[in-house]
């Protein structure tokens, strides 16, 4: 069911001024993960009030905005407006200083979901895509011994990152030219629902990945965060470009050249985690038609059941 946004809520966000149908956008007429153009539109805004469209892909479940904004356009809005606009959201302060013992929780948490499969291992070498202040890349080379890189678009966040110690790159994986690098542990913590192309990004950390290298890849799945709430718009915003299930994430690595070497569900019981190593690409892989069909049918229950009273928000 579509949820009424609180008063004060909604006011918080239009005092922001920030005009969502006015930034440059762009349709995608396909579907990034198959390429099937079938799709369905599931919503008419997102958590927001913003006048944002989730689509399904028909064929294989996968859910993404379109139109959505360009490339450009997201990097304005991380350089300005995401940490406000995610602050007059939940109505406290949420920007690079007060995240940090979140971060820090986070990162000794997920440091301990790999340790038994890192600890001991010639790494020497990190990648961490939309790594934010850089507080778990920091953990991560502690902890294990490595030299580590950052790269996001915000560059307040960067900044924090560069003072930890870290080399840092302020900009999108999507277009960043990373040359001859490469890296031992590639780590993708809470971003991958922010990327423009999810499948080129997996396919570009293959090839930056060393044969004998890691991924580390988390994802809000999508069936938990519209459970949770008995909504399907408030598990849509405006910042996360795609919605991924762990059917289709499981799709979207296999195609891409990975195996899964562990998967774990969080303890806040919206994330799921996957620690994966190099194999052979799958590109015929995809989720079979009987979950898609049972992703969408349960999709139009949640929108016509009436809520029994209002639960937690989704975090982020």
């Amino acid at each position: 069911m579509q949820t009424v946004i609180p008063a004060e809520r909604r006011a918080r966000i239009e005092a922001l001024a920030y005009d969502y149908a006015a930034q440059p956008a762009e349709h995608l007429a396909s579907c990034n993960l198959c390429g099937c153009t079938q799709l369905v539109t599931l919503t008419h805004r997102d958590r927001y009030g913003y006048p944002a469209r989730a689509a399904a892909c028909a064929r294989c479940g996968l859910v993404f905005l379109t139109p959505r904004m360009t490339a450009g356009a997201y990097i304005s809005f991380y350089d300005g407006v995401y940490r406000p606009l995610v602050s007059a959201f939940h109505g406290r302060l949420i920007d690079a200083r007060t995240i940090l013992d979140e971060q820090q929780e986070y990162a000794v948490d997920r440091a301990n979901t790999v340790r038994p499969f890192l600890a001991g291992l010639p790494v020497q070498t990190m990648l961490d895509i939309g790594g934010s202040t850089g507080v778990v890349a920091a953990h991560f080379a502690r902890e294990f011994g490595l030299r580590g890189t950052l790269i996001d678009p915000a560059p307040l966040e960067v900044d924090h990152a560069r003072a930890l110690g870290l080399e840092t790159i302020t900009g999108l994986v999507e277009t960043y030219d990373f040359g001859a690098s490469r890296y031992d542990v590639v780590l993708i913590c809470q971003t991958i629902d922010h990327l423009l192309d999810v499948g080129g990004t997996l396919r570009r950390v293959r090839e930056l990945l060393t044969e004998g290298g890691f991924l580390f890849v988390d994802i809000v799945d999508f069936r938990a965060a519209y459970l949770r709430n008995r909504s399907v718009e408030d598990a849509t915003k405006i910042d996360h470009p795609y919605y991924l299930t762990q059917e289709t994430m499981q799709a979207y690595l296999r195609r891409a050249g990975f195996a899964i070497v562990h998967a774990d569900y969080a303890a806040d019981h919206l994330h799921v985690s996957y620690l994966c190593r190099p194999a052979a690409p799958e590109p015929n892989v995809l989720p079979d038609a009987a979950s898609v069909d049972a992703l969408l049918r349960e999709v139009r229950q949640v929108q016509n059941t009436p809520l029994a009273g209002s639960g937690p928000q989704a975090p982020g």
